[in-house]
Order: C-alpha cells, then structure tokens, then sequence
C-alpha cells in the first residue's frame, strides 16, 4: 500500500511539471548532463565528508570542534529529512510526469525535500561562517547540486527550495547552539 500524497503536493506538480520538464530537457546535452551527474555525484557525500575531515587541517585546534559540530549537524538534519521525506512522500516528477526524463537513478521513491540542496546549502552557510573564503568553491557547488536535482528529473523545484530552506535552518541552528569562539 503506498502512502496518499497529500493534495497540496499534487496541486504543485501540475503548477512545476512544465517548468520540470523543460529544465530536464537541457539533459539531451552531454557535457552538461556529465555536469550535472557529478554535482549529484559529490552532494551524495563525497564533498562533505572531505569537507568534515578538513575541518582540523583548515582550523588546528578549533578544528576538532568543528568537525564534531559539522557532523552533529549533518546526522541531526539527515534524521529529521528522514522523517519529513517518508511522511508526506511526494513521488518524484519522473514518476508522476513520464515526459520527465530521469537520466540519473533515483536513490528511494519521493522527492519531497531535497537532502542533496539541503546538505549542500547547510554547508555552504557552515561554511560562510567559519571560512569565508571557501565560498569560492562551496557556492558554486551548492548552486550546481541544487540545479542538478532538477536538471536530472529527480526534484521538483518545489523540493529544492524546501531543501534549501532546510538546510539554513540547520546551519543556523547549529551555529545558535555551538557558536564559534574567537
């Protein structure tokens, strides 16, 4: 038996699938579909977890906490994510739409919100906040990843937003809770 979505979802994929749809079109390309699967290649874990264990390199003795403080905020926002996504179950677009492509294989069946954007925007503020000059390659990164959970088929730009939301929620606080010390 699959969980009812609820009709607020099913208002807002008629609202985005257009949009969706013609955003993952720009997939037929192959250097920017190569682009956009190594962006969601990366927001799976491989940048964060390198970014996490560089945090002792990048800060010395501060850095202990900070990877601790990192990986709290990332195990607390993956278990919350968790709870949301499997709650309210929202199919992804290339289920609900079959003139979405999905050129990339989905990791679970719902969409609803992105833990890629949601990793990648709470990093990406952990990040302003602790290294600012990192934003050079965090940024960028973060608006890739974001991007390619659309471009791929995989979210609705709906998912995205609330991922991002999320994510600067979670940033914020984690830097509320464990502030930097000078």
């Amino acid at each position: 038996m699959t969980p009812r979505t609820p009709t607020v979802f099913e208002r807002l994929d008629m609202l985005e699938w257009h949009l969706c749809q013609r955003l993952a079109s720009f997939s037929v390309y192959r250097p920017w579909l190569a682009i956009l699967r190594l962006a969601s290649r990366l927001g799976d874990w491989p940048a964060w977890v390198a970014l996490i264990m560089a945090q002792p390199l990048l800060h010395g003795r501060m850095g202990w906490k900070l990877l601790v403080q990192f990986t709290l905020t990332a195990l607390l926002a993956i278990l919350i994510y968790r709870l949301i996504k499997t709650r309210l179950c929202r199919e992804r677009p290339f289920i609900t739409f079959r003139s979405i492509p999905c050129t990339m294989p989905a990791r679970d069946r719902y969409s609803f919100p992105s833990g890629h954007t949601m990793h990648a925007v709470m990093f990406c503020w952990l990040s302003a906040a602790t290294l600012p000059w990192l934003l050079v390659i965090v940024a960028p990164l973060t608006l890739l990843i974001a991007a390619s959970r659309v471009g791929l088929g995989l979210h609705y730009i709906s998912d995205v937003v609330a991922g991002a939301m999320l994510g600067t929620a979670f940033a914020w606080l984690s830097l509320w809770l464990m502030p930097l010390s000078p």
